[in-house]
């Protein structure tokens, strides 16, 4: 298969920049954790895939301990402590080593009723300066701010909000759809339209970056930073997508790292992806195992059934040409192409298991009693696929192979 046939045909004016937050916002979703090793060893291969940032927490003793040995290895990729809108969060993402800071902070009022409905907005507005000061100008941090419920926020405000960060010493404004309720769609309004969002803090304000992260709410967090990166071609020199890998999240979740990157590589070239997608799949296994999260078997790109086929149409296709029911090779991504036998199998991939487990291709009749075999185990309410030994126990039965 030539990938330049079907893919690599758009381009953008801009230069997209992941910015994987696996390690904080991911570890988040209930019943989640990973021990500072395996940090170390997921920033380590977030790296070689091609993220260039990452975001962590800093507050619990293993949070701290995997700062300071993902800062000793001295990983090649921009690492970030995650802060509140407090002098204290600061001090510490200090004393635990980090050069860059991000401050997370309101822009809705439905947040500010919320949690501050004692406090003005002048008052909402000097902290944050304050705090974006404290960082940026007084310990020479690299300062982004995060914009929590951006796209239900009154832009009027957040216009003010961004303008007011910047003039403190932010470099970068993150648009939070903290909800998911964001619209790719160009021609939606503020606040929710994302493209709108991104053209206006352009346009409107004196931030030198901007960021996107979105929430999987309405399952667009994957179209909502691709909206976003497409609105900032042209307009940004860069933008920052925030991601977790797999998607892990609160709630449900965010956009997938290696979803956002295979198609930033694949539909638009980013050239600087290119040798480094075959880490994806391995990339998917370590994270299930370090941090306790199950990979759906059906998980796009990564998930063990990714490139899985079972049913007699597909398999047929399949064993002719991978392409007709591949987008591109499993190896791309470092997955792996499983043919299975199971209840919707053709007697086309049971024969190629024949001939791949036995070395030779079986007669009319040995291939119709595997056949019937077969049909006959799912007729008894069978519903998973058969592994390789049960199939190996039906060829034995059959004295097609030797026990």
């Amino acid at each position: 298969m030539d990938l330049k046939d079907h893919f690599f045909k758009l381009e953008l004016k801009t230069d997209p920049i992941i910015d994987d937050t696996t390690l904080r916002d991911g570890i988040q979703m209930p019943g989640l954790a990973a021990k500072p090793k395996a940090a170390v060893k997921i920033a380590q291969l977030l790296s070689e895939a091609g993220v260039e940032r990452i975001e962590l927490f800093h507050y619990q003793k293993p949070d701290k301990k995997a700062a300071q040995l993902i800062h000793e290895r001295k990983i090649d990729i921009r690492v970030a402590g995650w802060c509140r809108a407090v002098k204290e969060d600061i001090d510490s993402a200090l004393q635990c080593g980090f050069k860059e800071v991000g401050i997370s902070h309101p822009v809705s009022y439905i947040h500010f009723k919320a949690k501050w409905p004692e406090k003005t907005i002048e008052q909402i507005l000097a902290n944050v300066a304050e705090v974006v000061e404290y960082a940026a100008k007084t310990h020479g941090l690299r300062t982004f701010v995060h914009g929590e419920d951006s796209t239900r926020a009154d832009w009027e405000f957040e216009k003010k909000f961004i303008n007011t960060v910047a003039q403190a010493g932010a470099e970068c404004y993150r648009i939070c759809d903290t909800v998911g309720i964001g619209l790719s769609d160009a021609n939606a309004p503020l606040p929710n339209g994302i493209p709108a969002k991104v053209k206006s803090i352009k346009r409107e304000t004196k931030i030198s970056s901007i960021e996107i992260h979105a929430h999987d709410d309405f399952g667009n967090a994957v179209e909502n930073t691709m909206a976003a990166v497409r609105a900032a071609s042209g307009v940004w020199d860069k933008i920052y997508v925030s991601t977790t890998y797999l998607g892990i999240g609160e709630r449900a979740g965010n956009a997938e790292t290696e979803k956002v990157l295979m198609n930033l590589y694949l539909h638009y070239g980013i050239k600087k992806f290119e040798g480094k997608t075959q880490k994806l799949k391995l990339i998917a296994d370590y994270i299930g195992k370090a941090t306790g999260y199950v990979v759906p078997p059906n998980k796009a790109i990564v998930g063990d059934y990714g490139f899985a086929h079972e049913s007699g149409i597909h398999t047929h296709g399949v064993l002719s040409d991978p392409s007709t029911y591949e987008p591109y090779p499993p190896e791309l991504v470092g997955n792996t192409r499983r043919l299975t036998i199971g209840k919707q199998s053709g007697k086309g991939i049971i024969k190629h298991k024949i001939t791949e487990i036995t070395g030779k291709a079986p007669d009319d009749a040995a291939l119709l009693a595997v056949v019937e075999k077969v049909k006959e185990i799912y007729e008894n309410g069978r519903k998973a696929s058969l592994k390789e030994e049960e199939f190996k126990k039906i060829l034995q039965g059959l004295n097609l192979l030797q026990a």
